[in-house]
């Protein structure tokens, strides 16, 4: 199988190393370059990890998910400003669904949470999810060691939204919070996608409108569903347009954030690996068949709808 064009060649393993050295004295471009690195994979990616292999710190990263219309990027900014107030620094990703055209994320960095845009003590990126099911981008805990060793107090992840696929943010994140409304029909929905199984803390949002008391009285009571070695998870009503209940669930993150034990780490982490292996996998199988040449591709295709073909035959062919 030929690729129709070669590969970007890799970049002077000396420069990525100084780019670590940049990004270690808090230099914003080689932040965001580190980033799309990170981001992209691939050998140069591999030279910046192990370059920041030493720099990896116990930084809180807090995870947010729910369905659109939740307000998750209102209250993430809500979030960020309580964090600020209290001398923190923050970093948050904001992964979006990918553009069909460029691949890239459909939304701005900036223009979700826009009022933190000049604020230098904060870094805000949107990461394209290319596609990944789970919520979250393929290399997302590269972007996250990358954010751990430019020096931020706490990391925000925000998932796509996409509704019934967000489990994958308690893989990355020490804290969860699980963000309903109204309105939405979150508490049936919680249920089908598992989603309330990975909150340490569900946050009711828009608690000013109808309905709100009865949500977070329906989630409380979903909790008894969770298994007896769970801790405690707090409902918290929150008002992301007037902060109110902001503080309360900033405490509530920490508090869970806190709790997660080194053992805890450790068995996360290995899960981290074997994500990253399978993910890895697809995407070098992804790769190679846009990579392969069309009239092989066609034929590849055809072989596996006739049924002259097993589909694991193929994957295992197309990985070498």
């Amino acid at each position: 199988m030929t690729p129709k064009s070669a590969a970007r060649p890799p970049d002077d393993p000396a420069r990525i190393r100084a780019l670590a050295d940049q990004l270690r004295k808090g230099q914003i471009r080689a932040l965001a370059r580190a980033l799309t690195l990170a981001d992209i994979g691939g050998d140069d990616a591999q030279v910046l990890m192990q370059a920041l292999a030493n720099d990896r710190r116990d930084t809180p990263v807090i995870g947010f998910t729910g369905p659109p219309g939740a307000g998750k990027s209102t209250l993430i900014s809500a979030f960020i400003r309580t964090l600020r107030e209290h001398g923190k620094t923050v970093a948050a990703l904001a992964v979006d669904p990918s553009s069909p055209r460029s691949g890239g994320a459909i939304l701005g960095d900036r223009a979700r949470m826009g009022e933190h845009g000049s604020d230098p003590d904060v870094f805000i990126r949107s990461i394209a999810s290319r596609g990944h099911l789970g919520g979250l981008a393929l290399n997302i805990q590269a972007s996250i060691d990358v954010l751990n060793a430019a020096g931020f107090n706490i990391v925000l992840l925000e998932t796509v939204g996409a509704g019934q696929s967000e489990v994958e943010v308690a893989q990355a994140a020490d804290a969860t919070v699980v963000i309903s409304a109204p309105g939405l029909g979150d508490e049936l929905q919680a249920i089908k996608a598992g989603v309330l199984e990975i909150a340490d803390i569900l946050a009711v949002n828009k608690a000013d409108l109808p309905g709100a008391d009865s949500t977070a009285q329906q989630l409380m009571a979903m909790l008894s569903l969770r298994s007896d070695n769970r801790r405690s998870t707090p409902v918290i009503r929150t008002i992301a347009t007037t902060g109110d209940g902001v503080s309360e669930l900033v405490d509530a993150a920490y508090a869970a954030a806190d709790a997660v034990t080194p053992e805890d780490r450790a068995i996360r982490a290995e899960r981290q690996v074997l994500d990253r292996l399978a993910n890895a996998g697809a995407a070098l199988a992804r790769s190679t068949l846009q990579d392969m040449d069309a009239d092989e591709r066609r034929d590849l295709i055809d072989r596996v709808r006739s049924g002259a073909l097993d589909p694991l035959a193929a994957a295992r062919r197309l990985l070498g």
